[in-house]
């Protein structure tokens, strides 16, 4: 359950930025989905192969639905990724917004009809 609202927040924090830079919300929603759910995917994978490696008899033994410390330590890595990445296009956008000539291009039609 609490995964949904993590998913949930994580699209409007993604959609968020999307909207700031004019880009497509949605896509950039599902990226967020996308992020989060392939980190899940790949802790629970790798924490199952190390109980594997480890321990064979624990398999028999998992609770998949509680609140465990694996669970806690997953979801706080997963919210981490998704921030990481977060930044990481915030600061890609920014720096696109400033190579565009655009704004360069607005102020030149201004100098002419000025003089």
């Amino acid at each position: 359950m609490l995964s949904i609202f993590i998913l949930i927040g994580a699209y409007r924090y993604y959609a968020q930025l999307a909207e700031r830079f004019g880009k497509t919300k949605w896509h950039f929603g599902l990226l967020a989905i996308g992020i989060y759910l392939g980190s899940q995917i790949f802790l629970a994978f790798s924490f199952g192969m190390y109980l594997t490696i480890t321990n064979p008899e624990s398999l028999n033994n998992v609770n998949y639905t509680g609140f465990s410390a694996v669970n806690i330590v997953g979801w706080l890595i997963s919210i981490a990724l998704v921030w990481g990445v977060h930044q990481f296009l915030e600061q890609k956008f920014k720096r696109e917004n400033i190579q565009k000539p655009s704004i360069e291009i607005e102020k030149i039609g201004e100098i002419s009809e000025h003089q």
